[in-house]
């Protein structure tokens, strides 16, 4: 198994249609509540392990998503409200190291991904098909479309997930 990339690297369709839409909404809607079920019952030892050798610790991957969703909630509404923005990074890697990703809570990022999530997918569902078409445009990516957005972070969501839950599997927790 790759530990880096548990479900393959990203590949986006170029063209998705409204059932693919559909589904790729009600994926993300489900990456709390997926999110909850993978560190269930894991102790702080183990919120402290590695996924993978000179990777994030669980703890700084549930930090993590949830960094990652509100930036790709706020990257979404700046593609539906301005034409082609220019969004910005974040240094990922850096923001996993502050306090707050190594050692808050991680109810507290359950809690905010879960109110993100809702908002998103009611966004989601109230955007017109034809808007999924706009772009934004990522500094070192290019421009992509919305719909790509959306597979974008509906894979990064199982993406992290699987690296949760495949570290579980590997230490039979």
């Amino acid at each position: 198994m790759n530990l880096s990339y548990p479900i393959g690297e990203f590949a986006a369709k170029p063209v998705i249609n409204e059932s693919e839409r559909q589904a790729l909404i009600a994926s993300l809607a489900e990456t709390p509540t997926r999110l909850q079920a993978a560190i269930a019952g894991l102790t702080q030892e183990q919120l402290e392990t590695p996924y993978r050798p000179e990777g994030w610790t669980v703890r700084q991957t549930v930090h993590h998503l949830a960094d990652s969703q509100v930036n790709g909630y706020i990257r979404f509404k700046l593609g539906l409200t301005e034409e082609t923005p220019t969004i910005k990074p974040y240094a990922e890697k850096l923001w996993a190291e502050l306090a707050d990703g190594q050692c808050a809570d991680t109810g507290i990022s359950l809690q905010l991904l879960d109110a993100v999530h809702q908002r998103w997918t009611f966004l989601l569902h109230a955007t017109p098909p034809e808007a999924f078409a706009r772009q934004i445009r990522h500094p070192e990516y290019g421009e992509m479309s919305l719909d790509t957005v959306l597979q974008l972070y509906e894979w990064h969501a199982r993406h992290h997930l699987a690296h949760i839950t495949s570290l579980r599997q590997r230490q039979h927790w």
